[in-house]
């Protein structure tokens, strides 16, 4: 066991996979010979050599188009974008081919690739490098899209991710990157795409987000547990598609009140199809409107001011105590 961050983590697990499955490999922007903007790769170009740790030019649908190839083909490519802001390129080769392929061939040939991309606020970074928009690729057919929050459960879905049949999106929540460690075990217990993990137990409310808000949402958990009796029952999605419908909707039913944290903008957010789930299926359990903390409706500003335009400790702390008084 050994006590890292997410950076750490995932770079153990790439060298784990490639050790042990010669067909994977990894390309992107700088991830070769530098290791990663972020040195999420560092090490292995070194390790696997120039054959398996490809440094591309900067044409993000041609790394897409050509690691398509190479999974139709039979290997497992793991591409990585060097920010989910620069991704939009690459949307017509996810849309129009590796999310159809599976469905075009009749199920003869499917699409086992990874495509990695850091996103989110919170680091002070430029324009198009603070986007926080998984519901684009969730919204895609075909395609899965997966959110790690910590070193632990980032280790062990990018593995799974790595051996799904189909196209993986694996989000990365820059902000989580560096900013905390924790004690990743040498062979960690599997987490399946599409299942969401109950971080805690309770009766009073339902409380769900993912990637860098989960922190601040346990955060103002412990806020609102210091004033209250409150027993909240938190859930981190870790996929957001295909969405884990049967742990939501048996949590509502529980609890009769929910609050939604994400850090996308609100309007047809991912909370927005969250609270259409619960109003299809547990509407007659709600005790109080679902409640969501989210962005604004604008692009994302420049870094001296992206503290007042993210979701904050705060806002989720008053969120939580508006829906229990409901």
């Amino acid at each position: 066991m050994a006590k890292i961050n997410m950076v750490q983590s995932l770079n153990q697990s790439l060298h784990e996979v490639m050790e042990n499955d010669e067909s994977v490999l990894i390309m992107g922007e700088d991830i070769g010979i530098n290791g990663g903007v972020f040195r999420v790769t560092d090490g292995l170009y070194e390790k696997f050599g120039r054959k398996r740790v490809i440094d591309t030019p900067i044409a993000e649908s041609a790394i897409l188009g050509t690691a398509i190839g190479m999974a139709i083909a039979g290997l497992k490519p793991v591409v990585e974008m060097q920010f989910s802001g620069f991704s939009y390129l690459m949307m017509h080769q996810l849309e129009g081919n590796a999310g159809r392929m599976r469905t075009r061939s009749r199920g003869y040939f499917t699409v086992p690739l990874v495509v990695r991309m850091p996103y989110g606020g919170g680091v002070r970074a430029l324009e198009h490098h603070s986007e926080s928009k998984e519901v684009y690729f969730a919204h895609t057919p075909g395609v899965k899209v997966v959110i790690p929050s910590t070193p632990s459960n980032a280790a062990t879905l990018l593995k799974a991710a790595i051996n799904d049949p189909d196209p993986v999106i694996f989000m990365e929540p820059k902000r989580s990157y560096r900013s905390f460690k924790e004690t990743v075990p040498d062979h960690p217990d599997d987490i399946p795409i599409g299942k969401a993990m109950i971080l805690e137990s309770g009766t009073d409310i339902t409380i769900i987000s993912w990637g860098a808000m989960m922190r601040d949402t346990l955060s103002a958990i412990e806020a609102v547990k210091e004033k209250t009796n409150c027993q909240p029952e938190v859930i981190d999605l870790l996929t957001m598609s295909p969405l884990d419908y049967q742990t939501i909707i048996e949590s509502v039913k529980k609890t009769g009140r929910c609050v939604i944290v994400q850090e996308a903008q609100r309007s047809f957010g991912p909370a927005s199809e969250i609270i259409a789930l619960i109003n299809d299926f547990v509407l007659m359990y709600l005790e109080a409107p679902v409640n969501r903390v989210t962005m604004y409706d604008l692009p994302f500003p420049l870094f001296g001011r992206e503290h007042l335009y993210m979701p904050s400790i705060e806002k989720i702390t008053n969120a939580i105590f508006h829906t229990l008084k409901e």
